[in-house]
Order: C-alpha cells, then sequence, then structure tokens
C-alpha cells in the first residue's frame, strides 16, 4: 500500500516518506471553501493558498498587491473545507523580507488565525534569517526558489530561471541552505529540468515543480489555469484538464436564454 493512500491526513512526515519511497506529490491551489472542498476529496496532497489569489481572483497583474490579511481570509476558508491535505499558505511581499520579527509575526498571525498546517516563502540566502526565525518558532517552512513572482520587478520578466552557471549554482546553495535550515520541503519554478532533477536528487527533503521538469518529487500547478478558467496565461508547462472557460459560458448563455424565454423556471421548479 502507497503512503499516500494509507493516511488520513497529510503531513510533513508523510511527504517526506513519499520522498523515500520514490512516491510523488500533487500540489494545487485553491483560495475558497467550495474549491479546496472538491480538490481535498479528489485527494490532492498538498493545498496551496497560493499569492497567485492576487491574479486570479482579484484581478491584479502580479501577486505584490495581496496583503496578509487578505491571504488569511484565503487560507480561513480553505482551511474550513479540508479534511485530509496538507494546507500550505504563502506568505505575501512585504510580510517577511528585511526583517525577520516582521516575519515571525505574520507566520504566527497565519498559523493561529488560519489554522494553517505550514507556510511557505520565496528566496534563498537573502531571506535565511527569517526562514530561521519561523523555524524557531516551529512552523513548518516550505521554501521557493527558481522563478520568484514576488521578485517580478527585480528580474522584469517571467522568463526560465537558473539557465546560466552562476545563477544555476546560487540555486543548489540555496536549496541546500533551505534545507539546512530545516524547511520540510522546496518548490522550484521555471527552471531547467536537468537542474531541478539533480536538486531534487541531491536534497533530503522533497522537490516540488511547477515548470521545472518529471525529475522533481512532485508537481504543483494554478488550479484556475489546470481547469482553464483562465485562457491568457499559456506557458509551456501548464497542461488544461478541462476548458472551463467555456464551459462556463455556454452554461451561462444559455441560462440567459431560458430565463428571457421563460424556459426556466418551468412548474417543476416552482411552488
Amino acid at each position: 500500500m502507497s503512503v499516500q493512500s494509507s493516511v488520513k491526513r497529510v503531513t510533513t512526515h508523510v511527504l517526506s516518506e513519499m520522498k523515500l519511497k520514490g512516491e510523488k506529490i500533487s500540489m494545487l491551489t485553491a483560495y475558497d471553501y467550495s474549491m479546496a472542498k472538491l480538490v481535498d476529496e479528489a485527494g490532492i496532497d498538498v493545498i496551496l493558498v497560493g499569492d497567485s489569489a492576487s491574479n486570479v481572483m482579484a484581478g491584479n497583474i502580479t501577486t505584490l498587491p495581496i496583503t496578509l490579511d487578505q491571504m488569511i481570509y484565503h487560507a480561513q476558508s480553505v482551511v474550513k473545507a479540508v479534511q485530509r491535505s496538507l494546507v500550505v499558505v504563502d506568505m505575501p511581499f512585504g510580510s517577511y523580507q528585511g526583517n525577520s520579527k516582521e516575519a515571525l509575526h505574520s507566520a504566527i498571525r497565519i498559523m493561529k488565525e488560519a489554522h494553517a498546517d505550514a507556510v511557505k516563502i520565496e528566496g534563498g540566502s537573502e531571506i535565511i534569517e527569517s526562514v530561521q526565525r519561523i523555524l524557531s518558532a516551529g512552523i513548518p517552512i516550505m521554501g521557493h526558489l527558481g522563478l520568484m513572482p514576488q521578485s517580478i520587478n527585480k528580474f522584469g520578466t517571467y522568463v526560465v530561471r537558473a539557465k546560466e552557471k552562476e545563477e544555476a549554482d546560487k540555486l543548489i546553495e540555496d536549496a541546500k541552505l533551505l534545507e539546512e535550515a530545516g524547511c520540510f520541503a522546496v518548490v522550484l519554478e521555471k527552471i531547467p529540468a536537468e537542474l531541478a532533477t539533480r536538486v531534487a536528487a541531491n536534497l533530503r527533503i522533497p522537490v516540488i515543480g511547477i515548470g521545472a521538469g518529471s525529475g522533481v518529487d512532485g508537481q504543483v500547478l494554478v488550479i484556475h489555469d489546470m481547469l482553464g478558467m483562465t485562457q491568457q496565461f499559456s506557458p509551456r508547462f501548464l497542461r488544461r484538464y478541462l476548458n472551463l472557460a467555456v464551459e462556463i459560458k455556454e452554461a451561462v448563455g444559455k441560462y440567459i436564454a431560458d430565463v428571457k424565454s421563460v424556459d426556466f423556471p418551468n412548474e417543476k421548479e416552482q411552488y
């Protein structure tokens, strides 16, 4: 029996066991009660309450505008729905960079107010003091390296990261640094597959990829992208499992037509 199928609740320890046994980890985002309930019941291992809510829920161009209060609101909604999955919450831009005391305060708020299982934080050596302070309070951290959306203004582009040796070497060093600090997992976003495979092979902790090839320990996608609710975002790594944008528009169009033709409600649909 697989580790994944034998547990009633996924924990950070379960993810470690899955890596040891070579079982791939599945991870998706969710931001509200209804979607989180469906994703959890479907059997996903990890639900990420991503700061991508800034894009898909609030319509912002980047992840930067979303606040800590807003992230806690989304996390509270998700946690209420989840029975089995591990719930990880993104720490938003400005809640941890440059001030480790503020980082700890932000992480504590997420854990106490949302009842989350863990937090996710972007960066390596430049934010290691914040990582260490949060971990010292017993709060589990998932790291995030490679393309870091919160640093988009520094990068200036969403192109593949760590293609050059200098940046690749730093990513490897940062991954080891996060592991040594005590992070339970790390996300690698939009980096060469060969590099991601190498990192995953050299870390004891699980490595989750998004646009990082198949040689890592698991995969994550934004649920709105995976279900085809968003249409303007089409990177190479995205596989759409449904085309909900079209289906929803068709359903709404049919509803409008039925209302206007007085086909809805019919006699069976009224009191």
